[in-house]
């Protein structure tokens, strides 16, 4: 028994002793291991409440939120607690909330000489997730070049994943400031268009039949009443009339416009094939105004010469 109770004062005496002082106050270990307790509980807090609202929004009918505004809600709710914990953690550990505002002053000083980037970023990252205009999922393409898919949301900043699966972490103030071009917003479905060109004395309705063919044999078409595939003249071209293709496209070809251009340029190219249309060669006639112009025909003991 006396070892015991030797042993719980030693401890008690070592826990209570004074590490450091912060400002006014005494920082002991007992201080510091309660600090890192409430940041693992506010950490493991928010998590689980994260997962919470995600089950409950995987149930159906209890819940009326879309999945960005499931998690818009635990993005929000998860940086709540973790700023409460904070501040409840440097409370415990001895700061006043006096001095918490007096830090908050300084910090806003930071934030107009050296931190307004940060502070600009964590403000749009609020504004992204309440007002829902840019989800998980979307297909966006910026002002600065970057398209691709949103993968994350955070606070800071948002990634987007290339479809060459290169993820790039943009600002969050990228997308308030700038022009972003959200191809998923509301409907799953964009039109396209894709160029080609046939020989001159080609029939029109001949074309339009093999356009609108090769499209449909494309999985991901959208082929209805409203938006039908249809093709277009567009130019009368040097060596070839030029068509395109208007066709309209699901989410699983818009958000890969390299390969889905491919995609129909190979069905049209084929179908043109398959019904002996003729794709165009570039062609130029020269006219020779003054002069002679002698013309051999390789591999054959040809000249033709021209006044």
């Amino acid at each position: 028994m006396d070892t015991i109770t030797l042993i719980t004062s030693t401890f008690n005496e070592f826990g209570t002793s004074t590490l450091f002082t912060l400002g006014t106050a005494n920082v002991t270990l007992y201080r510091v291991l309660g600090l890192i307790f409430i940041l693992v509980f506010a950490w493991w807090a928010s998590a689980l409440v994260e997962r919470t609202i995600w089950r409950v929004a995987r149930r159906g009918n209890e819940t009326r939120l879309s999945d960005s505004g499931v998690y818009a809600l635990s993005r929000i709710l998860r940086y709540f607690l973790w700023i409460v914990g904070s501040i409840m953690g440097l409370v415990w550990l001895g700061f006043d909330l006096g001095s918490l505002a007096i830090m908050g002053g300084a910090i806003g000083v930071g934030i107009g000489f050296g931190l307004q980037n940060i502070f600009s970023n964590f403000i749009s990252g609020i504004i992204i997730l309440v007002e829902q205009t840019l989800k998980v999922g979307d297909f966006v393409d910026l002002q600065s070049g970057i398209v691709g898919t949103v993968t994350e949301i955070s606070m800071r900043y948002t990634r987007v994943t290339t479809n060459d699966s290169v993820d790039i972490i943009v600002p969050n103030s990228e997308f308030i400031n700038g022009r972003v071009t959200n191809w998923t917003l509301d409907e799953a479905v964009r039109r396209i268009h894709i160029p080609f060109g046939v020989a001159y004395g080609t029939s029109k309705e001949l074309v339009r039949e093999a356009a609108i063919a090769a499209a449909l044999t494309v999985n991901g078409t959208v082929n209805n009443d409203r938006r039908a595939p249809d093709v277009w003249l567009v130019k009368f071209g040097d060596s070839s009339l030029d068509f395109e293709l208007v066709v309209w496209v699901e989410k699983s070809l818009m958000t890969s416009p390299g390969s889905t251009h491919a995609r129909f340029l190979w069905a049209i190219e084929t179908e043109l094939v398959n019904r002996n249309i003729e794709i165009p060669f570039p062609q130029r006639d020269l006219h020779v105004r003054s002069g002679k112009l002698s013309v051999h025909l390789e591999g054959a003991n040809q000249q033709i010469k021209s006044d």
